[in-house]
């Protein structure tokens, strides 16, 4: 079994174990390729910093890019006894490269690792979910044209009322979209700052140079109070969960409860 990397002296009980962990190695299924993204950006600046040498960044990168082909091709897999994603890619590196493999984890901890992680796993959900937001506006920009004239009723309390179309129906829905794309904004701005460097929440002794990683990774700015980093755990998610309070028009369910709402007011 592998060793856990925050494990040391005293073993955890395993039932307090399993009831933590829950289904934490299944969902970090889903980080993988971020995980290895992050490691890669991490290493990289470590070189930069004089931590690592130009042919260990190399051989390190190589077998990165195979466990990212492999995550992308939903292969890579957490064995037995690995606790996490993590320490997963860490074995799998010291497994091909030895001691050289466990150097990625210079100059961070979990805790940072895995904000990492979250951030770019949802910086690149919210970017599908915007797409995918555009292309619903544009179906119904379409549609509210193309029935403009096509008329229907109105409805107050479920009682008919003032004339109406279905275009202006379908044109209601583009709209509230486009508000709704304001949330998503405010989301996609918060988990797009990087907290790697961060640590356990008090930084490195190292001279890392978090400016770099942020370039490599994409991020607009940084986490730039490391306490801070790690206090914001949970905040960036609970903004993201509040996405599906405001986003009901992308369900064909939502769409379909209002026209059989409709049809029936109207035969009764």
């Amino acid at each position: 079994m592998a060793q856990k990397l925050w494990e040391k002296s005293v073993q955890v009980n395993k039932d307090i174990e399993r009831f933590t962990v829950g289904r934490d190695r299944e969902m970090d299924l889903y980080l993988a390729k971020h995980d290895v993204v992050g490691s890669m950006a991490h290493i990289t600046m470590l070189e930069s910093i004089g931590l690592l040498t130009k042919e260990e960044l190399a051989l390190l990168l190589e077998e990165l890019k195979n466990i990212y082909a492999a995550a992308e091709k939903g292969e890579f897999v957490i064995e037995e006894g690995v606790e996490d994603v993590h320490s997963q890619v860490e074995l799998m590196l010291t497994r091909k490269l030895g001691d050289i493999g466990k150097k990625i984890h210079s100059g961070r901890s979990r805790n940072d690792q895995v904000l990492l992680d979250l951030k770019l796993f949802t910086r690149a959900q919210i970017k599908e979910i915007a797409e995918a937001v555009e292309q619903l506006f544009h179906v119904l920009i379409c549609q509210s044209e193309r029935f403009k004239d096509v008329l229907m009723p109105g409805y107050t309390h479920l009682q008919i009322a003032m004339p109406s179309s279905f275009g202006l129906w379908f044109g209601a829905y583009a709209e509230s979209l486009v508000d709704d794309m304001l949330f998503l904004q405010a989301a996609f701005k918060m988990c797009n700052r990087n907290p790697l460097g961060s640590a356990a929440g008090y930084g490195s002794s190292f001279p890392l140079n978090r400016t770099m990683t942020t370039r490599l990774l994409g991020f607009d700015s940084l986490n730039y109070n490391v306490v801070y980093a790690q206090m914001g755990r949970g905040k960036m998610e609970r903004n993201v969960a509040l996405l599906w309070r405001v986003l009901p028009e992308l369900s064909p369910n939502w769409l379909l409860m209002l026209v059989c709402l409709t049809v029936r007011t109207s035969v009764s």
